[in-house]
């Protein structure tokens, strides 16, 4: 039996403006095996961002449902997707979102500030995780002090700490060069395999749709197509 991670069932979002109905997205349908890496391509405006906020929890779709880890989400209220983020998502943005008054350990620590865990236990985790990115030596740093590699590898980093069942990237190496970029794809990509956590990412970089398992285009709000990666 096939172990699916995301299901995604004839979700479509309409957004009204007087008498103006704009279809984000119609009637968007896939499946995404546990450890799998999607990305999610398309022209502005095809529903990339839509898509990503529903599959994030952060809007609902107008009709339809989610499935994360077996949990439909599109029904919950405020609180629940409070709890329900927080255990089972981690995000990556482009512009890493890191704050700048705290250091790297600090940083991956956030997310398990709103957790009973006790803060030894949490320092353990952070640290535990960033040597394994190769930041051991970096721990005690603030993001100033820090490369766009090293900061998108601490954000990498937080992401993990709540051993979380789906990772959201959002263009995770828009800010940084060629290089660094294929870096972090290919550590995403160690991640899927290693840890079987599944990830869906958002990029207008198609060279990094290579190190992908799935590729969905987008088009006017539909899927045009999927693609499987050899």
């Amino acid at each position: 039996m096939i172990d699916y991670s995301i299901k995604v069932h004839d979700v479509s979002k309409t957004y009204k403006s007087g008498d103006i109905r704009v279809n984000a997205l119609e009637r968007i349908s896939f499946m995404l095996k546990k450890g799998e890496f999607a990305a999610i391509v398309g022209p502005s405006g095809s529903g990339k961002s839509t898509l990503m906020n529903i599959l994030g929890t952060i809007d609902k779709p107008s009709s339809g449902e989610v499935y994360v880890d077996g949990i439909a989400t599109a029904k919950m209220n405020g609180d629940e997707l409070a709890v329900f983020r927080n255990k089972k998502l981690g995000f990556i943005f482009q512009a890493f979102n890191l704050i700048n008054g705290l250091d790297a350990e600090q940083n991956v620590e956030l997310p398990l500030m709103v957790t009973p865990m006790p803060n030894s236990e949490r320092r353990k985790k952070s640290d535990a995780l960033l040597v394994q990115l190769g930041l051991g030596n970096r721990l005690k740093l603030k993001p100033s002090q820090l490369s766009g590699g090293e900061q998108q590898r601490v954000a990498v980093a937080r992401a993990l700490i709540n051993n979380p069942a789906l990772i959201l990237a959002d263009e995770p190496t828009g800010d940084l060069d060629s290089k660094t970029g294929e870096e972090v794809i290919k550590l995403l990509k160690k991640i899927c395999k290693d840890d079987k956590v599944t990830i869906v990412m958002v990029t207008h970089n198609l060279d990094t749709t290579k190190y992908c398992d799935r590729i969905i285009h987008l088009k006017d709000g539909r899927i045009e197509k999927e693609e499987l990666v050899k």
